[in-house]
């Protein structure tokens, strides 16, 4: 059964996920969510990878010609353009994704934002919700013991420099953010540039018909989604097979009748040539070359969906050699039809075998979609884990995988904006310059995040560290410069969509930061409940009640607020945490911790739940469960003694008297007093937080409790 995640990992009054809460007496290990496999399994997982992962590389091919804008190009130029294709798939492709970027997992989950989180889990450089109970993340990075005997100048520059903090989460946030907007992209330029070979065999075929069909194949993809990665990648599979075996062949056929001696190109002196001969025209012509590497990034970002071993094999076995042998083929047809490269791809496809590589070309669009629409769904269920977006509804929608994830909102929200991408900017090229933006801005986050992950966690020597971030950071730095230009071209389109993305991430993160700052400021803890609890005022009234918490080492404001003003407090009264762990299921025995805390008829209770357990209960037999586990653990605190024996006998008719009596769930629900002493910034933030906050998923899981046993508890947190 598919468990929605939709409330995930949030701090609040009442939350999925909780750090050491008191109440918890287990410590829960963490796992990928990925099931150990065997070389056999590891096959058959990379062939499943190439449905989905490898889309945006392997259709490159359909628009990198057409969106450089060549005047006059001669052979000189095509094999100067050949040349840097090749290095850009290698050094980028090859070196800096598939051998060092796959490698800085968090958790399992791969882009800039696990990056981020990875950072986070070995320095103490904010407060977030995903710092669980394991922080061994990554099997290449040193244990937290080890990091903190061998502390580096730049781990303390970052952990005390406000400034740095702030730019560093900045980076990530615009990283993710530009991915986001590479997952509108991918799929309007993909397809749009597949059905755009209808043109080329039918004049007749208007502009506006090609991206009415496009935008009606982007629908029905989307569509598809809620039947999850696994199965749509079992069903795009052989469709990708298919590309990356025939187009090659075409490229290894074009190369013996146009150019057979193309490799040659292989030479970077031809790079030096192509520019001292262009000079300022060369460097233009990057923005387009660069798209040669599209979806590199979700390569990365679809480490959650898939291991490490099987992208690998897939990418250095089928997709690095198709993509240099159809290059080459292109280029080879080029150099001798040199006019031609508008429509670079269709036009040196031999007439004899035109309609099955149009077939097979826009199938393998729809497969290039694919692959960034999973890494969108994957960076977002990050940010909503380590609670720096919105709470969305997500659902898992495999047992096996927990980076395998789904989210209707999120998908329907894509769709919107990749028809709407199609039909208002239907030239490619416009979409091409935002394209190359996105590309080359993730590339050269990753490589900066990266970098700090090799000096920080790995202890990379400082010579290759240097080494890799002088070679990436240059030649990206190179790139972005020259996409930069094409930004009142077009390029401005992710930059509007990634400043919305990231103006909804600060404010929500803004928020939850202050909510945090004043509920662990306010807490009530043991010794002020005792107090409360003493005060002759207080009744304790019949019943039992579940009071949602999740506060460290103490409650939530919440607890005292109710307190003082109601003057009460049910004769068993059980604070309820609720955790979400990195496991498909959590054993039985582990399901439920109880503990007490000191006061008469007073517990902790952690509910402990893996991603593909359901929380969708009968709200009496989750209370039952709860009740069950409280006298098992009254029953084990016994000491032998006949007095101890009486102690418990009477505990245990107590809470049967207490459940009978009636059974109330208490929660809180907080909000922001902004008063004339706030800051500007919190006048401006807090509104649009709560705004966000009110329109956003619950953080309760259906727990199935009767409306009528639901109380919420209304507090202002003053600002």
């Amino acid at each position: 059964m598919d468990r929605q995640l939709g409330q995930a990992d949030s701090l609040e009054t009442l939350s999925e996920v909780v750090v050491d809460s008191p109440a918890s007496t287990v410590h829960l290990r963490t796992l990928h969510g990925k099931k150990q496999m065997d070389r056999w399994g590891t096959l058959v997982l990379a062939y499943k990878t190439l449905g989905v992962v490898f889309g945006g590389l392997v259709t490159s091919p359909l628009y990198v010609y057409p969106s450089m804008h060549l005047k006059s190009p001669t052979e000189e130029d095509y094999l100067g353009i050949y040349s840097i294709i090749f290095w850009t798939l290698t050094l980028i492709g090859v070196v800096k994704y598939a051998s060092i970027a796959l490698k800085a997992d968090d958790q399992g989950e791969g882009g800039t934002f696990a990056l981020y989180s990875l950072l986070c889990r070995h320095m103490n450089i904010g407060i977030l919700s995903s710092k669980r109970a394991s922080t061994n993340s990554s099997s290449l990075s040193h244990s937290m013991d080890e990091v903190t005997k061998k502390q580096s100048k730049l781990r303390f520059f970052f952990e005390s420099s406000g400034v740095a903090r702030r730019v560093l989460l900045f980076v990530a946030i615009l990283g993710m953010c530009m991915l986001i907007g590479d997952g509108i992209l991918t799929p309007a330029i993909s397809v749009l540039s597949a059905m755009d070979g209808l043109r080329a065999p039918f004049p007749s075929v208007s502009k506006s018909l090609v991206e009415a069909l496009s935008a009606t194949v982007l629908v029905v993809l989307f569509l598809l989604q809620k039947f999850g990665t696994s199965r749509v990648s079992f069903l795009f599979s052989p469709i990708m097979g298919m590309w990356t075996l025939t187009i090659p062949l075409v490229g290894i056929y074009s190369i013996i009748h146009h150019y057979p001696t193309i490799f040659k190109a292989l030479s970077p002196h031809y790079i030096i040539h192509f520019f001292l001969r262009n000079g300022k025209e060369g460097w233009l012509l990057l923005g387009g070359t660069v798209l040669c590497i599209t979806g590199s990034e979700a390569l990365f970002a679809d480490l959650g969906h898939f291991n490490r071993s099987s992208i690998q094999i897939a990418f250095l076995f089928t997709i690095y050699p198709s993509l240099v042998l159809t290059y080459a083929g292109q280029t080879a047809y080029l150099i001798k039809y040199p006019n031609d490269h508008d429509d670079g791809f269709y036009k040196f496809i031999p007439t004899a075998v035109y309609w099955p590589i149009f077939i097979i070309a826009t199938s393998a669009a729809i497969v290039a979609s694919q692959s960034l629409i999973s890494a969108t769904f994957s960076v977002i269920k990050q940010s909503v884990v380590l609670d720096y977006f919105p709470r969305v509804k997500v659902v898992h929608t495999s047992r096996s995988k927990e980076g395998e994830v789904y989210s209707p909102e999120v998908n329907y929200i894509l769709m919107i904006l990749c028809v709407a991408v199609i039909l208002i900017f239907g030239d490619g090229k416009d979409i091409g310059n935002a394209f190359g933006v996105v590309v080359s801005l993730v590339m050269l986050i990753t490589t900066i995040l990266l970098t700090l992950v090799m000096i920080i966690i790995w202890r990379t020597p400082w010579g290759l560290v240097a080494l890799y971030f002088f070679v990436f950071f240059v030649m990206e730095g190179v790139y972005v410069s020259a996409v930069c230009t094409k930004i009142h071209e077009g390029g401005w389109i992710p930059f509007a969509i990634s400043f919305i993305l990231a103006l909804i991430m600060f404010g929500w993160f803004y928020g939850r930061q202050r909510k945090i700052e004043y509920e662990l400021t306010h807490k009530t803890t043991l010794d002020r409940l005792g107090m409360l609890l003493s005060d002759p005022s207080v009744q304790r009234v019949p019943g039992m009640c579940f009071f949602y918490t999740n506060i460290q080492d103490g409650l939530t404001p919440v607890v005292g607020h109710y307190i003082k003003n109601m003057k009460s407090l049910h004769e068993v009264t059980i604070f309820t945490t609720l955790r979400y762990s990195l496991v498909p299921k959590v054993a039985p025995h582990e399901r439920i911790v109880i503990k007490k805390l000191g006061l008469k008829g007073v517990y902790g209770c952690v509910v402990q739940y893996g991603y593909a357990d359901s929380l969708n209960l009968d709200g009496d037999v989750f209370v039952g469960q709860v009740a069950d586990s409280l006298q098992v653990h009254i029953q084990d605190c016994s000491d032998g003694l006949p007095s101890s024996l009486v102690d418990i006998q009477e505990e245990i008719s107590d809470l049967e008297q207490a459940k009978q009596a009636g059974v109330v769930h208490v929660r809180g629900k907080t909000r922001f007093y902004i008063g004339k002493s706030c800051s500007w910034l919190d006048r401006i933030m807090l509104p649009f937080y709560e705004l966000l906050h009110n329109n956003c998923r619950s953080a309760l899981p259906a727990l199935g409790v009767p409306l009528p046993q639901r109380i919420e508890v209304g507090m202002l947190y003053e600002a």
